[in-house]
């Protein structure tokens, strides 16, 4: 009987730092006069090349926690998901940059994170639903792009396609 609180107490101090970890990447500076925050991600994303990559290994290891916190497949799919979209869009210099401080991956993922530990039915299915309607997204976007493809390169090497009207 003694077992569970301790889990309770480790997993909470483990969920506390994510937290912390989470406000450092994405809120803790705030910008003059706006309202609103960014965080070391933000400004080590400012740094081409390893900035972005810095970012992105932070980030993973709210991932890493949260797998090893027992959260459902369905739902760190949908956390690496958030953070291939921040380091891809990141990438990009200056607007990825801008992308970034208003994506907040990290936030994102720790609310998920919540969420799963909270209500763990509903968010994995939530997840699952994401996680398929990208997958369907990206079976059809291959598809279409084969599809392309395959018609150019027909009407490039049929014969007689380019002469049938002269």
């Amino acid at each position: 009987m003694t077992s569970e609180p301790v889990r309770d107490e480790r997993r909470d101090a483990a969920v506390r730092r994510l937290d912390t970890l989470g406000y450092l990447l994405d809120d803790s500076i705030p910008i003059p006069g706006t309202g609103r925050r960014v965080g070391l991600d933000a400004l080590i994303g400012l740094i081409p090349g390893i900035g972005d990559i810095t970012g992105v290994l932070a980030s993973t290891w709210i991932v890493l926690q949260a797998a090893r916190l027992g959260v459902g497949v369905s739902v760190l799919a949908r956390m690496l998901l958030n953070l291939v979209v921040d380091g891809v869009v990141g990438a990009v210099p200056l607007l990825g940059d801008l992308f970034d401080a208003g994506w907040k991956a990290n936030d994102r993922n720790l609310r998920l994170l919540h969420r799963a530990l909270d209500a763990p039915g509903a968010t994995r299915r939530s997840s699952l639903a994401v996680v398929v309607g990208v997958a369907v997204l990206l079976i059809a976007v291959v598809v279409g792009t084969i599809a392309l493809a395959w018609f150019v390169l027909r009407l490039f090497f049929t014969p007689g396609t380019w002469t049938s009207g002269i």
